[in-house]
């Protein structure tokens, strides 16, 4: 179901699609790919809001910073000075934060207008980037479906295809609280992760290109524990980069008992404890299992290659599965 949500300045539709499956309830938005909204049941049988979202345009326009279910491309997290090596030359972009590009610039696929169409049990938005877009080069064709299974699980899957040589990684930015997206902190739920690794990062939050171990450190969720604040960290799962999707995370709130399972194609997953969300959020009111390839990968040639060339297909998919218990 589609329905207006509300215009841009320049006079451009969004529109807001429903989703509704399985006992979950989700909303996207045109503008930016947005996850507005997911709704599932608590172990009593009780729905609520557990993203984190505004509930008019106006707020997506006012405070683009946090990304809240955001689409985020062409390029996940961080490219130190603005630039990429790619077959022998360095592409110059323009840097959004500092010195640096944060998730594909002043103007990326989160703050860009989708077309969208009807899938089974989910919506399909699409939309071509032109060559030098951002200063990325290469003309890129991308179509992101949201869908719901039988079971209220939301899969997210990823394809493009590029006319010259480029970098993509593309991911989802949304936040949340699974004892409900007005609740207050989330830093109480607990939360499982299958990386032994992460990538240490310098002062700018670039990655110094080291893999560290994350035993004997508070980075370390290879057993459940609560998750408290303080995250902003790349973890380098350890399945790698899988033709489908595998289970890597478990976000659990004891209080509701809502249980949140992260499966991803993906060799990274960024964990981000919101503690900088402005008004009229709070620090720590969500959380963000942001499934990507590495940050800075272009720099590195010892991380997961995000080089897209023609004739090539882009693919990526994670699911976001709820549960109780």
């Amino acid at each position: 179901m589609s329905e207006l949500f509300g215009t841009l300045p320049d006079g451009t539709e969004v529109h807001r699609w429903t989703l509704e499956r399985g006992g979950t309830r989700v909303e996207v938005l045109t503008y930016g790919g947005v996850v507005r909204s997911v709704r599932v049941p608590d172990r009593e049988g009780r729905p609520a809001e557990v993203a984190l979202g505004f509930a008019a345009l106006d707020g997506y326009l006012a405070h683009p910073d946090p990304y809240l279910g955001a689409l985020i491309g062409r390029y996940a997290n961080r490219l130190a000075g603005a630039r990429f090596p790619l077959d022998d030359r360095v592409y110059a972009l323009e840097p959004n934060e500092g010195p640096n590009l944060l998730h594909g610039g002043a103007r990326g696929f989160d703050k860009r207008v989708w077309a969208a169409a009807p899938v089974e049990h989910g919506v399909r938005l699409s939309r071509v980037s032109p060559h030098g877009e951002e200063g990325f080069p290469g003309t890129v064709e991308v179509a992101v479906t949201y869908a719901l299974s039988a079971s209220g699980a939301l899969r997210i899957s990823y394809e493009a295809t590029t006319d010259a040589p480029t970098v993509l990684s593309l991911t989802n930015h949304s936040y949340f609280n699974l004892a409900g997206a007005e609740s207050g902190s989330a830093d109480g739920h607990e939360l499982r992760l299958a990386a032994s690794r992460f990538t240490p990062v310098d002062e700018g939050l670039i990655p110094t290109g080291e893999l560290r171990d994350v035993a004997d450190s508070r980075l370390d969720f290879r057993t459940a524990r609560k998750v408290g604040s303080g995250y902003d960290h790349n973890y380098v799962l350890d399945k790698g980069v899988t033709r489908t999707a595998q289970e890597v995370a478990e976000l659990h709130d004891p209080g509701s008992g809502r249980t949140l399972t992260v499966s991803t194609t993906e060799p990274g997953l960024q964990l981000y404890t919101g503690d900088h969300l402005p008004e009229p959020f709070t620090p720590g009111a969500g959380i963000a299992l942001e499934t990507q390839h590495f940050p800075d990968s272009p720099h590195h040639p010892a991380f997961p290659s995000t080089v897209l060339r023609p004739g090539e297909v882009y693919r990526s998919e994670t699911v976001y599965a709820f549960s109780t218990r």
